[in-house]
């Protein structure tokens, strides 16, 4: 297993960016978005089950999943949320697993917006949190997604806590200021992360 660092912070915070920085490094990035979109793609075994439990007007036309109608599913009845994790999240699991076996880079940057909410902070070796203040965040994400301030307060209400995200950092990145800022320090901690991936491939050595 290579050595990974989880990359969380709240919506908003410029995940992404951060991404992208380490990326044009070299590293490869595992983005929990995206398994989760690939394993609902048409004619997964995923989709077929969630067809099969929700009924087919959960498929679009085009055989994709109807994320708006899923997500009303699951907003009203907590059971089939319950159900719905039950049966994603070992996919999604063993994807990421597959991902980060098949990494070449000498560490892996594993980027999951809910890390904190879903306690998978121990699955890493190294968490950075992109750290913000909730009125940055609120403004980006008005900008961003061209929702109301309203909505975007909401958004922030239903995520964890800068407090608590803070809490499990081994790293941070203050990106209040201008995205020029990230490079110096995605740098620095890239190096860090170079050496901590040697140490732990030494010591796996007999």
């Amino acid at each position: 297993m290579g050595y990974i660092v989880a990359l969380t912070g709240g919506i908003g915070s410029g995940k992404s960016t951060v991404a992208d920085a380490f990326s044009r490094l070299g590293i490869t990035i595992i983005d929990a978005d995206i398994i989760a979109r690939q394993v609902v793609e048409p004619d997964t075994p995923a989709l077929k089950a969630i067809e099969a439990h929700f009924g087919p007007t959960i498929i679009n036309a085009d055989g994709t999943l109807n994320r708006r109608q899923l997500r009303e599913c699951i907003f009203s009845d907590p059971s089939e949320k319950s159900w719905l994790n039950a049966l994603l999240h070992p996919i999604i699991h063993q994807e990421t697993q597959r991902q980060i076996a098949a990494a070449i880079s000498p560490y892996v940057l594993w980027v999951v917006p809910l890390l904190v909410e879903n306690s998978l902070q121990n699955k890493a070796d190294r968490v950075l949190v992109i750290d913000v203040s909730p009125e940055t965040q609120v403004q980006r994400t008005v900008a961003r997604d061209h929702v109301s301030r309203e909505h975007a307060e909401q958004i922030l209400a239903a995520q964890a806590t800068r407090t608590q995200r803070l809490a499990v950092a081994d790293d941070v990145i203050d990106n209040n200021g201008a995205p020029d800022a990230i490079a110096s320090d995605v740098a620095r901690l890239h190096e860090q992360y170079l050496t901590f991936a040697a140490q732990a491939v030494a010591q796996e050595k007999p």
